[in-house]
């Protein structure tokens, strides 16, 4: 297995017949970053699962104990608390943590518990002058130190270092706050390890957070995250997507013990109806997709589900595909015979649409870059997509039991350069029995429609697991090599 920048070891696994993403690679009209060419995986045994990882209270417990302590936390964005005093809730478990802003801009984190007779200091996010504790009213300084102790001629024995609010380390990476609780794990980036250094090329921290969603779903957390770390599920799940996803062809890699992705390509034929359809077939798709239906009027194929504007966790961009009456003008030489032709053309599209919206220049950038999706997890329950504009990020959190969590879904893009970023707005806490189309205006309705989608599997994969005869979860070598990297991380950490 590779562990760094360069390294790569074969794969020894079956893969999907056909066009795969090297061959994609090598068919680009710019160069391509050599961290997309490299392959990175291992032969991790195919050992099944036990579903009580799931489904057992003893489980949860432990992993609050021996996991969530020890690793770093994805707690927030730095445009979540531009300004000082502001001040950040994130609660996981039964653990609770307030970040806040300094007035030299810095970041700093503390446990959210009053040291007097531990209620919280404070139950939402929002502007502190201070943390006050609204039972007593002792306060703290946003810096942790003590402010003020009422009735101090009783608390004599209570000097004001021993009265400093126990702290945890911050780390901030492209625009994300780090915490961690324990303070012998190696810094953010170290941990990670050196694959992290593919976002050097993306520069997260120069975009925004445009939506937040969440919602809690009735499954745990991890059988949540598992539905988004392989997209072979789409032949099923989302089947209006295969006209222009190559779901089953999606690249894994696995990177040391903290991080690992996919790379799910885009603007081609899924390997299941690809010697079924032409490129132009994949163009007329696309161009209903991103809301052009003049452009595919009388011209599609009802064989693939249709779905509107509809887009999908294995594809969320939404590309800027032009109508068919002017994407072959004189500017394009590609031949519509190329094998590629679609997605060249939704490329250089892309290109011109996010130079308009950014200002920024993207005309070297890799048709890859331009069109696919790059979904890496960073353990254990955070997911910022790599890439350009638009970025999706996951967090997902355990909840009151074993049966539910909380997803978060955030939405990322640049600004113009040189402006300021908004603040970030509320997150919407879409309520349980809403669907995320609900949400649609946040989302839009193509990405929250397809939330919807996987949604629609998870209480049924809890309660399965609950009703399950021999208590055993199987698992594909390849497609789900994510899935086993995760466990077998999660091990080390609840066999330490």
């Amino acid at each position: 297995m590779a562990d760094g920048i360069g390294k790569t070891t074969l794969i020894s696994y079956e893969r999907c017949p056909g066009t795969s993403y090297t061959d994609l690679l090598d068919q680009d009209t710019r160069e391509v970053p050599d961290f997309l060419r490299e392959e990175s995986n291992e032969v991790m045994g195919c050992e099944p699962l036990d579903v009580r990882r799931y489904t057992s209270k003893e489980f949860m417990d432990l992993e609050n104990e021996k996991m969530w302590p020890k690793v770093w936390q994805f707690a927030a964005r730095e445009e979540d608390m531009p300004d000082p005093g502001d001040t950040v809730l994130y609660e996981n478990g039964n653990k609770s943590f307030l970040v806040i802003r300094q007035e030299d801009g810095s970041v700093r984190a503390f446990y959210n518990v009053c040291l007097h007779r531990g209620r919280k200091l404070r139950t939402k996010s929002g502007y502190s002058r201070d943390l006050t504790c609204m039972f007593h009213g002792f306060k703290w300084h946003n810096d942790g130190s003590i402010k003020e102790i009422p009735c101090r001629w009783d608390f004599g024995h209570l000097k004001d270092e021993k009265m400093k609010l126990p702290e945890l380390r911050v780390s901030r990476w492209q625009g994300f706050i780090m915490i961690c609780e324990d303070p012998d794990v190696e810094d953010f980036e170290d941990w990670v390890g050196p694959s992290i250094k593919h976002y050097e090329r993306w520069r997260l921290d120069e975009c925004h957070t445009i939506a937040w969603v969440g919602r809690v779903i009735p499954a745990n957390w991890k059988a949540t995250a598992e539905a988004f770390m392989e997209a072979w599920h789409s032949i099923t799940t989302h089947p209006q997507i295969l006209p222009f996803t190559g779901d089953a062809n999606t690249r894994y890699d696995v990177y040391g013990d903290h991080m690992n992705r996919a790379i799910t390509p885009s603007a081609v034929l899924s390997p299941h109806i690809a010697d079924k359809y032409d490129q132009q077939y994949i163009l007329e798709k696309l161009a209903v997709f991103a809301g052009n239906k003049e452009a595919s009027e009388g011209k599609a194929d009802d064989s693939a589900e249709d779905s509107g504007d509809d887009t999908s966790s294995a594809n969320p961009r939404r590309p800027a595909a032009p109508d068919r009456f002017s994407m072959f003008g004189d500017e394009h030489v590609i031949s519509p015979d190329d094998p590629v032709f679609a997605r060249k053309i939704i490329a250089d599209a892309n290109r011109k649409a996010f130079s308009a919206m950014s200002g920024r220049d993207y005309s070297d950038l890799s048709d890859s870059e331009m069109t696919d999706n790059f979904t890496y997890n960073i353990f254990p329950n955070f997911a910022p997509w790599g890439g350009f504009i638009p970025n999706i990020v996951y967090r997902w959190l355990p909840w009151k039991d074993p049966d539910h969590c909380m997803m978060e879904i955030r939405v990322l893009t640049r600004g113009k350069v040189g402006e300021k970023p908004p603040k970030t707005p509320p997150m919407h806490l879409i309520p349980e029995d809403e669907p995320f189309v609900s949400a649609a205006h946040l989302l839009g309705t193509g990405l929250a429609t397809v939330f919807d989608q996987d949604m629609a599997n998870l209480p049924y994969v809890q309660e399965g697991m609950k009703a399950s005869g021999n208590g055993l979860l199987e698992l594909g070598n390849y497609q789900e090599s994510r899935i086993r990297h995760f466990h077998q991380t999660l091990d080390k950490y609840l066999n330490a």
